[in-house]
């Protein structure tokens, strides 16, 4: 299963999506829709993995969890 995290940067310009499942470790989102970009981006890197996605304020609590099973089919 991949973990992903969005979290707010910093210096207020978007987001970070951070996993060990990517392979620059983690992406940087800015405005306007950074967060449903960030999203967005690992439901499709993790399309055939179940796929976890938690979504963090500035204090670090997380305020949002998507689960994404897996639906990527042989035929």
């Amino acid at each position: 299963m991949h973990s992903y995290e969005v979290r707010p940067r910093e210096d207020h310009r978007g987001v970070n999506l951070i996993s060990d499942a990517l392979p620059f470790g983690r992406l940087w989102y800015a405005e306007p829709n950074a967060i449903s970009n960030a999203i967005g981006y690992a439901k499709f890197y993790s399309r055939s993995h179940d796929a976890v996605i938690r979504g963090y304020d500035e204090g670090g609590e997380v305020i949002e969890t998507r689960e994404h099973k897996g639906d990527f089919k042989e035929w």
